[in-house]
């Protein structure tokens, strides 16, 4: 077997492959070794110059032991598959369902997901968005912490493990998407960096930042392609969630992410069925997914967060922040209609112009992934509190009613469509104290500056933190449950809920009340507590949140706090 590491700058490599030590041979700035007894399950690691230390591989597949370990050799050919009639999903009209693989069942284990498979293929959803799998240092983590960008998380059950999850979801008809995070390496265990200039001179929010183009920044591109070919190729996932795009700062001709959108392209054509790329970003630019032939960079679909911060700060009232352009009708009216609000315009919280316009005509609704709850807007809250702990019922369903009829991509967040109330807070593992420490206390200084008593901040290292953020399935609402399942049964017949089109979308709103043409539908949504009667030519009504809704001689009679499909 021939081991490969990239090291431009080392004078010397040695490979420690079981119990061998062979020393490597240079070629060009790679280094090469053969070990012909090694095979899948050998230990193995890279020793550079006079360290004395053995790392693990970059590129590694499988850190069994921790991230802190020897790699292990990872044949891919060693599965066997059984989703070989699995022809993929489109994201036009589909629902996404993100997920936390450590929370979201008890085992916090991809075997304990593949339980709940049959009852998100009974909600209707028809994509799986699983927060980052990759290697991070400790036993659970959000996933943002991760360092091994070629291998799976062991405690979750490691490659195997998320191969069955994938064969599993193919076969239920879902697919499944992977949250790639590319822009900084986690604080412990990123050995990588050690190797070559992994690294700029920069950095942002979360660390350094990835060299995209100084020099050897064109290995560095491709570890980072690499590594996105091998969620789609080898584990069959059928898209990527690229975690903060704005942070990947490339001056080149070419931007990384058009080079990675044309080489997923390509690997899509090759595979036969739809892979498809979407970015989280604050610049609200188009850019990112307007196609490569008309200047853009390709990508398939971008999260919106302002449709998220106008429904939010509409139906809570709440205005710190980043909320504080939003919540009005009139913004709710604009981003319905235009995907973003700040398009161009002054943003109060950046104290700048901020974003660009959306081309209407040309750019379906459904390129923008949107949500009423998300694990950013709930976990980056003091407490990690859901909707749940601030809104009544009526505004629980009304705001799933919007969401599930819009124009976008809907996207929900694991426990919202039964009303779960357990939080979803911040939690680390990091066995170093000093880590530890720096996080817990990088915490508190954060909510501090807005405002949160430090007391009331929970502890990221506390393994109740953890374990508070874990679903409860015992506390399901079957009530709010079924209106999940109407309404997404109702977006996937009736095409009108479904059509992308913004130039087909019209809001009308006045004196608490907002009316949304879909076609020949309308959604009627009561956002105040008091009763309100709206003059509305319809036949009948075909789905209302509050048995009390009337629709008699061109009126409709809604209740507070309540919504109707027409």
């Amino acid at each position: 077997m021939e081991f490969r590491v990239w090291a431009p700058s080392a004078r010397r490599v040695v490979l420690h492959s079981g119990t061998a030590a062979i020393p490597m041979t240079a070629d060009g700035q790679w280094w090469t070794a053969q070990d012909p007894s090694a095979g899948h399950g050998t230990d193995y690691g890279f020793e550079l110059d006079e360290e004395n230390k053995v790392l693990p591989d970059p590129r590694s597949r499988w850190q069994p032991e921790g991230v802190h370990s020897r790699s292990r050799v990872y044949d891919h050919d060693q599965y066997a598959w059984s989703d070989t009639a699995w022809t993929g999903r489109q994201l036009a009209g589909s629902v996404i369902y993100e997920l936390h693989i450590g929370t979201f069942t008890p085992s916090g284990t991809f075997d304990g997901a593949i339980e709940r498979l049959q009852y998100l293929k009974d909600l209707g959803v028809d994509l799986i968005e699983l927060l980052p799998v990759n290697t991070f240092n400790g036993e659970h983590n959000w996933g943002y912490d991760g360092v091994g960008w070629h291998a799976v998380q062991e405690t979750y059950g490691g490659p195997d493990g998320l191969k069955r999850f994938v064969d599993a979801a193919h076969q239920a008809g879902l697919g499944v998407i992977i949250d790639a995070v590319y822009n900084h390496f986690g604080p412990s265990g990123a050995y990588t960096p050690q190797f070559g200039p992994y690294l700029s001179a920069g950095a942002n929010t979360w660390g350094r930042s990835l060299n995209l183009d100084e020099p050897d920044s064109g290995e560095v591109r491709r570890f980072i392609i690499d590594s996105a070919l091998q969620w789609l190729r080898d584990y069959h996932c059928d898209g990527l969630r690229l975690d903060a795009v704005h942070a990947l700062v490339d001056r080149g001709a070419t931007h990384l992410l058009e080079d990675l959108a044309a080489e997923v392209d390509a690997l899509s054509a090759a595979a036969g069925r739809p892979l498809t790329l979407i970015a989280e970003s604050d610049l609200n630019d188009p850019k990112l997914i307007t196609p490569r032939e008309a200047g853009g960079y390709g990508l398939h679909a971008q999260w919106d967060d302002d449709v998220h911060h106008a429904l939010h700060a509409m139906l809570t009232g709440e205005r710190q922040g980043y909320y504080g352009d939003f919540g009005s009708q009139e913004c709710f009216k604009t981003v319905w209609e235009s995907a973003f609000f700040h398009a161009g315009t002054w943003s109060t919280f950046r104290r700048r112009i901020h974003g660009r316009a959306v081309d209407r005509a040309r750019i379906p609704g459904y390129r923008f992934v949107v949500c009423l709850q998300n694990h950013d807007q709930i976990g980056n809250r003091a407490i990690g509190d859901r909707l749940t702990a601030t809104l009544s019922p009526g505004l629980l369903r009304v705001g799933a009613t919007l969401l599930l009829t819009s124009p976008f991509t809907p996207m929900l967040f694991m426990g919202e469509e039964f009303g779960a109330r357990t939080p979803w807070q911040f939690f680390t593992s990091h066995p170093e104290p000093a880590l530890a420490a720096a996080v817990a206390k990088g915490r508190r200084a954060e909510f501090a500056a807005h405002g949160w008593p430090e007391g009331d901040v929970p502890d990221p290292q506390d393994p109740e933190t953890f374990s508070r953020s874990h679903l409860d399935w015992a506390g399901l609402d079957q009530d709010m449950l079924g209106l999940y399942r109407r309404l997404i049964a109702l977006r996937k017949s009736l095409p009108d809920l479904s059509d992308p089109r913004l130039d087909r979308v019209h809001v009308i709103h006045d004196d608490g009340v907002l009316l949304i043409r879909r076609g020949a539908h309308t959604v009627v949504a009561n956002l105040t507590a008091d009763p309100r009667t709206v003059p509305l030519r319809s036949e009948c009504v075909l789905f209302a949140t509050d048995d009390a809704v009337l629709l008699q001689s061109d009126l409709l009679t809604l209740p507070g706090e309540s919504a109707a499909i027409l």
